[in-house]
């Protein structure tokens, strides 16, 4: 029998194609699920157990935590990575890692066919299909619910048909929750004018009283909270979400251009990685120069538009980490961050790398480095070829 490896999730769209690629196509189903830390340990066991329900031949959960944050987070906080200067690009961010790590592992078992159960109404289709494409050139790419144009009813009606009734009742909302953040869609996302109401979001409101917290970076990366040091910079972000989440900060709604031409609209929460970069750009702010700065916006912007597209396998995104990285070397220092009920303050930082020193002149107040006269000259020179354009025209 020939092989094919389905990215699978455990529900509904992955489910069909499972019974599909085995019962219609005559397929030896490999079910592979890459976990970017959005899955607790119960989940995963879950997932596993229904997708041997459905008959696969192989299940793997391949993780992949460690190379997310290695080859997207680090960056998205380097570069303050804020899609629109608004979303964290928390869940598309995750797929690069994800369909890589699924391209591969189809390649490791010899597969024949790769399949993933993206519909033709989103980003998701063109990102799996591309990196599936650049990844493993040679396995064909299948992509069922979005060839078939099959509605939610068709699919559940086809796996009551064959025995299979799990719970596939439709959510009111539907959450999508990752290591860089949580996205939710609902009735009031497909409109442009309502907001998500407070029960939608997964973290609710559970501390009033304002907390003061630290964040310690160390050339662009956050390595401690509140003092406490951690080599695993993941677990770092996950102790920050579960202080954080409890003040249900981090929330919006993104509007975006999506990859199809259509706009998109989806809320979000994302504690922890809202405070991170805030804090870095903050921090960034007191040891980088004017150029620094301004040339890492420019550079940012396109790096988050490209990776949220999938294209993080153009070469260009390899130069624009190299400098990203580059600008990083003085980065490093502690970040003041007051949390609120729904909403946080970035205080203030202390680095030994602060250009705002007082040894040069205190803005608005002493000069220290130059005199009066040399002012004078320098706005005069400052000013002087706009002085003449004026002059002359």
């Amino acid at each position: 029998m020939k092989k094919v490896v389905l990215a699978f999730s455990g529900g509904l769209d992955t489910s069909y194609c499972a019974i599909y690629l085995a019962k219609e196509m005559g397929l030896e189903v490999h079910a592979a699920l890459a976990n970017t830390g959005g899955f607790s340990a119960e989940e995963l066991a879950r997932i596993e157990k229904r997708a041997y329900a459905l008959g696969v031949k192989s299940y793997v959960a391949l993780d992949v935590t460690q190379d997310y944050y290695q080859h997207a987070i680090k960056y998205m906080i380097f570069g303050n990575v804020l899609k629109n200067s608004t979303y964290p690009i928390s869940v598309s961010s995750e797929r690069i890692s994800q369909a890589t790590a699924i391209a591969r592992y189809a390649r490791e078992i010899g597969a024949d066919y790769l399949c993933h159960g993206s519909t033709g109404a989103g980003n998701d289709q063109v990102r799996f299909d591309m990196i599936f494409n650049i990844v493993a050139p040679e396995i064909e790419v299948i992509a069922l619910i979005r060839e078939k144009r099959l509605s939610r009813e068709e699919e559940i009606e086809y796996l009551r048909s064959h025995g299979v009734d799990f719970d596939f009742k439709k959510a009111e909302y539907s959450i999508n929750q990752g290591i860089w953040g949580t996205s939710v869609g609902g009735k009031e996302t497909l409109t442009s004018s309502e907001t998500l109401p407070e029960e939608a979001y997964p973290s609710q409101l559970k501390e009033t009283e304002p907390r003061r917290v630290t964040l310690t970076f160390e050339r662009g990366e956050f390595v401690a909270l509140d003092g406490k040091r951690y080599d695993d910079r993941i677990a770092a972000i996950q102790a920050l979400q579960a202080v954080a989440s409890r003040y249900a900060v981090g929330r919006d709604m993104h509007v975006g251009d999506t990859i199809i031409g259509i706009k998109g609209r989806v809320g979000f929460e994302a504690a922890a990685p809202m405070v991170i970069i805030k804090a870095h750009h903050m921090l960034e702010k007191h040891t980088l120069t004017k150029w620094q700065l301004f040339w890492k916006d420019q550079i940012s912007a396109f790096y988050g538009n490209h990776l949220h597209e999938g294209q993080y396998y153009d070469p260009v995104m390899r130069d624009m980490e190299a400098m990203l990285e580059s600008s990083q070397r003085t980065v490093s220092g502690d970040v003041y961050v007051d949390l609120h009920p729904y909403r946080f303050v970035v205080v203030g930082i202390d680095s030994p790398h602060d250009l705002m020193s007082n040894r040069f002149g205190a803005y608005g107040e002493t000069m220290s480095d130059w005199t009066s006269e040399d002012v004078k000259g320098f706005g005069r020179i400052f000013g002087n070829q706009n002085k003449i354009y004026y002059q002359v025209n």
